[in-house]
């Protein structure tokens, strides 16, 4: 049964014309996951689900591919029950089947009976093979969402959250199309005691360019919709995680694999820069990536939020911790005027933690704090982590970190550095970026007009001259200092 084919979250069938139902008296509702599947509202006391013609949800594959798992469903595969016991009213998953029914990954197992809670997942015959998120409308609390949201998406599980607020799964109506939703609390970002207030003019023009970007390793944003004490950005959803997981599951990358999505990552930003933004906040939580696969598509997220918050709150507040900061704004305490050479700095330290699998940086050094580590740019290339990293590679990382800001390399410029002498590269980055394209060259792509711990830095432990030494980054040498 192992060997079934299957993929960890699918895209639920459905007409374009088909509705997430709103029938009256409904106490339940079930979104699609896995394909086949449909969106349903649940408003009678049982319901059965297997292969069987006469179950109230009957799978049938009509000789198609798309129920992957269909001959390991059972006639009676699960029912969902709603049921009043003494201590109230609950909802319940019986299994019936031979092969398994699960929740959230976990079995329930044939005759047993678990509860089923809001934004539970239902899997069939494996626990990847996801079919339906449930969702309770009577326990469910949305009170705090505002109209304008609920009548064009339901929102359902979190997904995360972080200093910026949290990130919910969202569905949108009339199509069932999965949308990530940022939930961001402006009185965060606010300063001085001042209110948060609704979005101006010129901030709403900018969210219409940012809106108009169009890049395949940049995040689209769907919608922007502003309130008094909240901001909601509805986002592309991309479902292979944060590069910063990948990162601590694989204590680092190997050189070839950081070089790609690094070169991804570069051209990104570089569009960014042609378009007028600044990033201000790259660090590995907002780079996601597009598949598990090692070799993947990256998306820049989170791009858009500086335009947002007060400038002044970013490196209080709305960065969270300063490992990606660039020196200029330390040293300004927040309050200067940046170029977009601050993106560059935030990408030298990604680079560093992809390649050694810490940081640059440590808030446990005793000799120096964490701000003036950075501001003074005192980092290093232990040989024994680094041994394995070429020349190349550790020169571009300190001319990315010069602590100069004039004297730092520009984008177009490292794209430009001996390192990217690489075509096989070239050309992988080209076919994740436009699978559907032969050519070489890339289209236009202009515009048609609770935060999470950083990768281990290393142990006090450690010999010292991985942890203490000062890089000259102002003149950066082109071998690694040992």
């Amino acid at each position: 049964m192992e060997t079934l084919p299957t993929q960890d979250v699918m895209d639920g069938e459905y007409s374009e014309e088909e509705e997430c139902s709103q029938e009256s008296g409904a106490w339940g509702r079930l979104f699609p996951l896995g394909e086949s599947f449909i969106a349903m509202d649940l408003n009678k006391e049982e319901y059965s689900f297997g292969r069987g013609e006469n179950c109230d949800v009957p799978f049938n594959n009509n000789g198609s591919k798309k129920h992957q798992c269909f001959q390991a469903y059972s006639k009676v595969h699960f029912k969902i029950l709603r049921q009043t016991t003494t201590t109230g009213v609950h909802v319940f998953l019986e299994d019936f089947s031979s092969n398994g029914t699960f929740i959230n990954g976990d079995k329930v197992g044939k005759g047993n009976k678990q509860v089923l809670a809001n934004n539970d997942e239902i899997g069939l015959a494996l626990k990847k093979n996801k079919a339906f998120m449930f969702m309770d409308l009577v326990d469910a609390n949305d009170s705090d969402i505002p109209d304008e949201i609920k009548e064009r998406y339901t929102l359902t599980k979190t997904l995360g959250r972080g200093a910026c607020g949290e990130v919910r799964l969202a569905f949108a109506k009339g199509s069932c199309e999965k949308f990530a939703v940022k939930i961001i609390t402006k009185k965060k970002f606010t300063t001085g005691g001042k209110h948060a207030v609704n979005l101006s003019k010129q901030v709403m023009s900018e969210v219409n360019i940012l809106k108009a970007l169009k890049h395949p390793c940049i995040i689209g944003i769907e919608d922007v919709i502003d309130t008094p004490e909240v901001l909601y950005i509805v986002l592309e959803l991309v479902e292979g995680g944060e590069l910063f997981d990948k990162v601590v599951s694989l204590s680092q990358y190997d050189e070839p694999t950081a070089k790609l999505l690094f070169y991804q990552m570069l051209l990104a930003c570089k569009y960014l820069h042609e378009q007028g933004i600044t990033h201000r906040d790259l660090k590995p939580e907002n780079i996601l990536l597009q598949s598990d696969e090692k070799e993947t598509l990256i998306k820049i997220t989170d791009f858009g939020l500086s335009k947002f918050v007060d400038a002044g709150s970013m490196m209080k507040t709305f960065c969270g911790t300063p490992t990606y900061l660039a020196p200029e704004i330390l040293i300004t305490a927040g309050s200067g005027t940046y170029t977009k050479a601050i993106d560059a700095w935030s990408l030298g330290v990604i680079l560093f933690i992809c390649l050694a699998g810490y940081p640059p940086f440590s808030d446990e050094r005793k000799d120096m704090d964490l701000p003036k580590q950075i501001m003074g740019g005192h980092y290093t290339f232990p040989k024994q982590y680094w041994k394995g990293v070429s020349e190349d590679a550790i020169d571009l990382i300190k001319k990315l970190m010069t602590v100069d800001a004039a004297k730092r390399i520009t984008l177009a410029d490292a794209l430009q550095h001996p390192w990217f002498k690489d075509e096989d590269m070239k050309v992988k980055s080209q076919k994740l970026m436009y699978p559907d394209q032969d050519v070489m060259g890339p289209p236009s792509t202009k515009p048609k007009s609770s935060p999470k711990k950083r990768p281990m830095a290393p142990s006090s432990d450690e010999p010292e001259a991985k942890r203490r030494g000062s890089c000259d980054t102002n003149s950066p040498p082109t071998t690694p200092t040992t």
